[in-house]
C-alpha cells in the first residue's frame, strides 16, 4: 500500500480511482473547493485527517477511517460505499451515510441530518449521535451503548437489534419491522406507530401515546412514565414494572402492569377491544 503523509488536496477529484493508498495527517480543504476527492476508489486508509470538502467518498471500496475530522462543509461524504469501517472520529456534514453496505462505526462522534438512509448491515458501537431521520429504510442494523438525541429516527427499518442505548428521540420507529431493543431507555412522543414485530426487553419508555397500530407488539419486564393514552389499536403482549397513566382502545393481547390510572374505550373506537388486562396493585 502506498503511503502519502502531510499533503493537502483542494482540487476535484484530487485521488480519483486510486487504489491501494495510505493517507497519514492529510487535508482536504482550500479556497479551490475541490468535490469528490476520493471517488471510485478502494483499498484506502485514512489516518490522522481532516476533510473539509464535498462528497469525497463515493463509490468505494474497502475503506477504513482513523482519527479522521469531516466538518460540517464535509457534506455528502460516504455514499454508495462498501465494506466500510470508521473509528474515533468525527462525522459532522449532513448526510454523511447513505446507500452503502458493511458498515462498522466504532467510537465515533456524528452530526449529520439524514445519516444512514438505505444503508444495510451496519453496526454502531460506543457512538453519540445527533439526527433526524436515521437511518431511514435502512436494513439490518445493530447498535450497542449509542447515545442518541433528534426526531423521526428507524423509519422504516427491517431488522435491527439495539442494547445498552439511550434515545431521546420524537417519532422514532415508525413502520418497522422486526426490532428488538434491550436495556434502554427511549424517551420521547408517539413511538414506533404502525411497527410489525417490535421487541422491548428491559426498557423505560417516556413519553405521550407510545406504541399505537403495532402488530406483534412485545413488551418484556420495561417501564413506562408518562405514557398516557398508550397502544391504541394494537396487539400486544406487555409485562409492565410499575404504572402506566392510561391505555386507550387495545385492540387485543394482554398487558400485565401494577397499576393503570385509566383505561379508555371509546364509543367510535375502530374495533371491539378484546385485551386481557391484569394489575397487580388495585
Amino acid at each position: 500500500m502506498k503511503v502519502i503523509e502531510n499533503k493537502n488536496f483542494p482540487y476535484e477529484r484530487d485521488l480519483y480511482s486510486v487504489d491501494g493508498v495510505h493517507l497519514i495527517n492529510c487535508t482536504f480543504t482550500g479556497d479551490e473547493d475541490g468535490e469528490s476527492a476520493l471517488k471510485e476508489a478502494k483499498n484506502i486508509e485514512l489516518e490522522n485527517c481532516y476533510m473539509n470538502l464535498r462528497y469525497p467518498l463515493w463509490h468505494d471500496e474497502n475503506v477504513i477511517l482513523n482519527k479522521v475530522t469531516m466538518t460540517d462543509k464535509c457534506r455528502a461524504s460516504l455514499w454508495y460505499t462498501n465494506n466500510l469501517k470508521i473509528k474515533d472520529s468525527n462525522m459532522l456534514g449532513i448526510k454523511a451515510l447513505r446507500e452503502c453496505c458493511d458498515i462498522e462505526i466504532l467510537n465515533t462522534k456524528i452530526v449529520s441530518p439524514e445519516f444512514g438512509w438505505k444503508s444495510k448491515n451496519i453496526k454502531l458501537n460506543n457512538c453519540n449521535v445527533e439526527s433526524e431521520y436515521l437511518f431511514l429504510l435502512a436494513k439490518d442494523i445493530k447498535l450497542n451503548n449509542v447515545t442518541f438525541r433528534g426526531k423521526y429516527s428507524f423509519q422504516y427499518v427491517e431488522n435491527m437489534v439495539i442494547e445498552n442505548s439511550i434515545l431521546d428521540t420524537k417519532d422514532a420507529f415508525w413502520h418497522t419491522k422486526n426490532v428488538t431493543v434491550k436495556n434502554s431507555t427511549i424517551k420521547g412522543e408517539y413511538l414506533a406507530w404502525y411497527s410489525e414485530n417490535l421487541t422491548l426487553i428491559n426498557c423505560k419508555i417516556i413519553g405521550t401515546q407510545p406504541l399505537c397500530y403495532c402488530k406483534g407488539l412485545k413488551l418484556v419486564d420495561c417501564e413506562m412514565l408518562e405514557t398516557d393514552l398508550s397502544f391504541e389499536y394494537s396487539n400486544v403482549d406487555a409485562t409492565i414494572r410499575g404504572r402506566i397513566d392510561s391505555v386507550k382502545n387495545v385492540t387485543s393481547g394482554r398487558i400485565v402492569c401494577d397499576i393503570i390510572g385509566e383505561v379508555i374505550v371509546t364509543e367510535d373506537s375502530k374495533f371491539k377491544p378484546n385485551c386481557k388486562i391484569i394489575q397487580n396493585k388495585k
